[in-house]
């Protein structure tokens, strides 16, 4: 039996050649096949020059196991979802590292209706039997089509999300980083013009490339903002958009090139949703909570906490029958969508909200970071994260109002709040603070939670 390190809790992602690579993905597609009984895959890529290689292998995985394949070619995640759920397949793999380095590669995974695989019963299953190789006898029949209709298929169910009608003129810069996004994005814009919607566009590094000429698209991290930032400046555009490779993940830059943290994006989501179904739930995570809380309390709305990572959002959603669930780090879930993410209808939402409200992304945006300032994700490597934690818990503990482990910990100190967590992909420990109205009371307890997070044990 061969272990396979490219297993992560709920998808694969390894170094090409070390921990994964052509052989490694037939063999965990044609163990997907057989733990899900699978007679219908959808299968797509992001444009990573090693990607195409592995769509082949999974491709021969899943035809040894006489699997009709759908080939949707160059997609993002999204896409793949939606055609699973669209076709009715019985799963659907998208070949994509994401926002990891050039050398790796991976593979999504998801079942039927494009639900999340659970990481203890199918997910394990299928590296148990991937890693042994003691696959059932091959079976006849399976055949590799391409799924034509499936981006105009996706590109109708994005659009229902929003009313052209209440659009107003904006001009918009839209970074798609040389990852898949591009052409799904000028299908949408077609069709947005098709239907009259008074939308401009200016397009940076718009062509797929798999070299990733500027750079892995990772709006993320501070340090790839200003690219976008300062196009949205030289543009004069009323607000920037980037994404990641594979776009589940689209991040917002306001008219003044800066960037908006997910957690206020999640409350603006929240406000559009509970506009039209006034007493739905709302799903977030644990780590920054009081924005989005508030506008969901406020609008008459339900919050439901759940644990950080698509495979317990998507469940969580699916099981509160939530319209909507969003994550700090631009991770959004749409009941309407099979219950899944993306970095489409998004930005099509907040451009629909601004357009309504008459005003600028700055001005939505400034007003709940004064109400609820927060610190951003703070990362720390290096540290024994137990430990860590242990220390902070023992420090501030006995002070706190409540306490709450749904994800690592997180401890209400009244005027204060933090999220302590170690992260499931990186070896990092995360840590959020957020207050209500008090700015330097969250640059106040970074300053304590710094020093406690960095002592000598």
């Amino acid at each position: 039996m061969t272990a396979l390190t490219c297993f992560r809790t709920d998808d694969i992602c390894g170094r090409m050649g070390a921990e994964l690579n052509a052989g490694i993905a037939q063999r965990i597609a044609r163990a997907f096949a057989e733990v899900l009984k699978a007679e219908r895959v959808v299968v797509g890529h992001d444009p990573r020059a090693s990607s195409q290689e592995l769509a082949a292998s999974v491709k021969q995985g899943l035809l040894e196991a006489g699997v009709e394949v759908l080939d949707l070619g160059l997609c993002g995640t999204e896409e793949m979802y939606h055609a699973t759920a669209y076709f009715e397949a019985d799963g659907g793999i998208e070949i994509t590292a994401s926002h990891h380095p050039m050398d790796f590669n991976g593979m999504k995974l998801v079942g039927k209706g494009a639900a999340p695989l659970d990481p203890a019963g199918a997910m394990s299953a299928i590296k148990t039997l991937a890693e042994s190789g003691n696959f059932a006898r091959g079976k006849p029949g399976g055949e590799v089509r391409p799924a034509k209709a499936a981006r105009g298929a996706y590109v109708r169910a994005v659009l229902s999300f929003v009313d052209a009608k209440a659009l107003r003129p904006m001009k918009i810069l839209v970074n798609a980083g040389n990852g898949a996004a591009g052409p799904t994005f000028d299908a949408l814009t077609a069709a947005l013009s098709r239907r009259r919607a008074p939308l401009s566009f200016i397009c940076l590094n718009h062509e797929p490339d798999g070299s990733f000429p500027n750079g892995i698209p990772n709006p993320l991290l501070p340090e790839n903002r200003p690219m976008t930032a300062n196009a949205v400046l030289a543009a004069g555009a009323d607000m920037g958009i980037a994404w990641d490779d594979d776009f589940d993940r689209c991040f917002l830059f306001d008219h003044l090139g800066r960037f908006v943290p997910g957690q206020y994006v999640v409350g603006l989501l929240a406000e559009v949703f509970l506009a039209r179904e006034k007493s739905a739930r709302i799903v977030h995570d644990p780590r920054i909570i009081w924005n989005t809380e508030e506008v969901v309390m406020r609008m008459g709305g339900t919050p439901v906490m759940a644990r950080t990572g698509h495979a317990s959002l998507k469940q969580a959603l699916r099981e509160s029958g939530a319209i909507y669930g969003g994550e700090i780090s631009a991770r959004h879930y749409f009941r309407d969508f099979a219950g899944c993410d993306s970095g489409m209808i998004p930005w099509l939402l907040i451009v629909e909200l601004m357009s309504r409200r008459g005003l600028t992304l700055a001005e939505l945006v400034d007003e709940r970071v004064a109400a609820f300032p927060s610190s951003g994700e703070i990362n720390f490597s290096g540290t024994d994260a137990k430990a860590a934690i242990a220390r902070v818990l023992a420090a501030l503990g006995p002070k706190a109002m409540a306490r709450d482990d749904t994800d690592g910990l997180s401890l209400d100190m009244g005027d204060w709040r933090l999220n302590l967590r170690s992260c499931d992909t990186d070896p990092l420990l995360r840590l959020n603070v957020e207050s209500r109205g008090d700015a330097n009371r969250v640059a106040n307890a970074v300053t304590q939670l710094r020093a406690l997070i960095e002592s000598a044990p």
